[in-house]
């Protein structure tokens, strides 16, 4: 292992209990410090990254753990929900440790996360109350359609495999 891959496993498991300070804003840092290890990588020169999928999956083991001790404060459809899609997630994990094809990536999207974002910002409204069918789908369309668009662009498409985060950024800002 790597002096860069023990780095970047500390920032990362150091960032997922931001979750419990807040379970909203703590969620929104810790899917934020989960990018940060591709701008860490850029800019650290100790040794490399030698299998950053694997790596990265694993990491996201750990936040999503975090995730499901906070879920608990959720109400028992909000958990079972949650629940189903950890289940579903770690099912395509382990699919794709087995393949090592990132298309089960997209296949197996990371739905869990955006579930976890989604209801703890309606738990921040005071007037939260339980899940209707309607606002489940409300809730959940947007932020499963933005989801199956990043991890398009992330492992079909596969954008940041030809250029580092940072230029990647420079695109868009020209």
């Amino acid at each position: 292992m790597t002096l860069e891959e023990i780095i970047i496993i500390i920032f990362r498991l150091i960032g997922s209990f931001a979750v419990f300070i807040h379970p909203f804003y703590g969620a929104i840092s810790v899917i934020l410090i989960d990018f940060s290890d591709l701008i860490l990588m850029n800019f650290l020169k100790l040794g490399g990254v030698s299998n950053y999928q694997t790596l990265d999956k694993i990491l996201d083991i750990s936040y999503m753990i975090t995730f499901l001790i906070i879920m608990l404060r959720f109400n028992k459809k909000e958990r079972y929900i949650g629940y189903s899609l950890f289940i579903y997630r770690i099912i395509g994990v382990i699919i794709y440790e087995i393949y090592k094809s990132r298309i089960i990536l997209f296949i197996f999207p990371n739905f869990f996360e955006v579930w976890i974002i989604g209801i703890s910002a309606l738990n921040l409204s005071k007037n939260h109350s339980r899940l209707t069918k309607k606002n489940i789908y409300l809730l959940i369309i947007p932020l499963f359609a933005i989801k199956i668009f990043q991890e398009y662009i992330l492992h079909i498409n596969k954008v940041l495999d030809n250029y580092t985060l940072i230029e990647f950024i420079e695109i868009f800002i020209k």
